[in-house]
């Protein structure tokens, strides 16, 4: 079907997703909803490679070899790449072409999955984890981007609600899957088909990218500049920000010199900040909007999901160790606990967006409280459960943990871009999903540095299933420390609505009603 590029983010919404009348952007609403599956789909193959990866962790070991700071790279490598490019990514894509951007960033997407599937050393997996992380900076900000410009109101609140679920899915499914192939393929074989199967889909949704995604966008009419020195200072403080984190592995041989990073970050950032308001002063664009940041709901949307995302990779990671090396799980079966998780998180992510304009802060604040409850449940199953039982009930707990989980992510994402103007869509997206890379590297540095620390200290003075209960105990506790950081906000950001002393900046958008 050919229809009319996009120009205008003012098409009426409609409640019937298929129905046939063609909106002042030229796209029915049947159209609109399937260039957002394309772009969702897309989405959800980079959150899948997040991790899947997860759950090869010894077969990496045992197929290259790998010490912890080659896992640390493999697994956080992508994350770091991921953060440094997002908001350069965002601000390009809103200045010329997110569907551009999007298709570029799909072509690196495959050439890092067939060098991963292909790589015979450990370092040069790495490489490719790394290259795969920038692919996917290039992609999720353009998402975040077109789901602004493709949809308002009531009918925005619904697609994030999808967004959500398919994410959430994606997140917790990746271990279930990457166990799966593991478990056809064997250790290396196994670990080389994660990646192969991105190919294939890849090649399936390319066209469909091409044909769907809008050709052209809402612009503020400003001048389409790319700010490169602060593009250069902002990649700088992200990398210093996260480096330290990446390198943390919780080994004895970690050099305590790679905090030092973080005074580097402290100085770049100073320097990035006294810059982009001299080049705004300029009348110039700055990569950053700090203007975004007196939005209160925005502000706070950000931190929320910082911190929830400093939680939520970790866990699966460090679960997928203790099923594994505590319980003697295989890969696939370790990967089947969190198979509730999705499932309930993906209802409640799809219903939640459906009603957040009703209810607003108060969902994410009751579903942080779900997550709570479920992650503690996990935690006391592992550490006071027998080891035949323990699996069966960490999944029930995981079950409440993700329908909490669900209620977390969508409305969450929603209420943060609710006042943010649609041309400034990829960059305030993209920022938001900064916080989420930096929570992610930190959260598992974090997690996993206390996990090992205690096998190391622990090792040979108790039995192995104690060894592994006591390390997930630890990092289970660092883990529910972000969550209860993340509730504590979403508490204070609801008070803020509740007394009308939260700070919001009106936009160009339809927002949603306050709590």
């Amino acid at each position: 079907m050919t229809h009319r590029p996009a120009e205008t983010d003012d098409a009426p919404d409609s409640e019937a997703p298929d129905s046939a009348a063609i909106g002042e952007d030229g796209y029915t609403d049947r159209t609109r909803w399937q260039a957002f599956a394309v772009a969702v789909a897309v989405a959800s193959l980079t959150i899948l490679d997040l991790s899947k990866v997860n759950v090869g962790i010894p077969a990496i070991e045992l197929a290259f070899g790998a010490g912890p700071t080659e896992i640390q790279l493999i697994v956080a490598g992508y994350v770091l790449a991921f953060g440094i490019v997002l908001v350069p990514a965002g601000r390009l894509g809103d200045l010329s072409s997110r569907r551009r951007l999007f298709l570029i960033g799909l072509v690196v997407f495959l050439l890092a999955s067939l060098f991963c599937a292909i790589a015979p050393t450990v370092e040069l997996l790495a490489a490719s984890r790394i290259l795969q992380g920038v692919s996917a900076g290039l992609l999720m900000p353009q998402v975040l981007g077109l789901i602004q410009q493709l949809f308002t109101g009531a009918a925005r609140g619904r697609a994030f609600g999808v967004f959500g679920a398919v994410i959430g899915l994606a997140t917790a499914f990746g271990p279930t899957l990457g166990g799966l192939l593991i478990g056809v393929g064997g250790p290396e074989d196994g670990l080389r088909l994660i990646f192969w199967m991105n190919v294939p889909l890849v090649l399936l949704l390319f066209p469909f990218a091409y044909k769907l995604l809008p050709r052209t966008q809402p612009t503020t009419g400003a001048a389409k500049d790319l700010d490169l020195i602060g593009t250069a200072l902002l990649g700088g403080t992200v990398l210093s920000l996260m480096l330290p984190f990446v390198l943390t592995t919780g080994a004895p041989s970690d050099d305590p010199a790679r905090w030092w990073w973080l005074a580097v970050f402290a100085g770049l950032a100073t320097v990035f900040v006294l810059w982009e308001r001299r080049y705004t002063a300029g009348g110039r664009t700055a990569i950053v909007d700090f203007a975004l940041f007196r939005i209160g709901g925005y502000r706070n949307g950000i931190l929320i999901s910082t911190f929830y995302f400093a939680a939520m990779p970790a866990t699966f990671l460090t679960l997928s160790l203790f099923l594994q090396f505590g319980l003697g799980l295989e890969p696939v079966y370790a990967g089947m606990v969190t198979i509730p998780f999705a499932l309930a998180s993906a209802v409640t992510s799809w219903y939640s967006g459906k009603v957040v304009t009703t209810y607003g802060r108060s969902i994410v604040v009751l579903g942080l409280f779900g997550v709570v409850i479920g992650f503690g449940g996990v935690l006391a199953s592992a550490f006071l459960l027998p080891a035949a039982v323990s699996p069966w009930v960490i999944a029930a707990f995981m079950t409440i943990a993700g329908a909490g989980g669900g209620a977390v992510i969508a409305p969450n994402q929603t209420l943060t871009l609710a006042d943010v103007p649609v041309t400034s869509g990829g960059v305030a997206g993209s920022i938001g999903q900064v916080g989420q890379r930096v929570g992610t590297a930190v959260g598992i540095a974090a997690a996993t540095a206390a996990f090992y620390v205690t096998i190391y200290a622990e090792e040979g003075s108790v039995g192995e299933l104690m060894l592994y209960q006591d390390a997930f105990r630890n990092a289970a506790l660092v883990i529910l420390t972000f969550v209860g950081l993340a509730l504590l906000l979403a508490l204070v950001d609801l008070r803020g609505r509740k007394a009308g002393t939260l700070e919001n900046t009106p936009s160009a958008t339809e927002g949603l009603p306050q709590d």
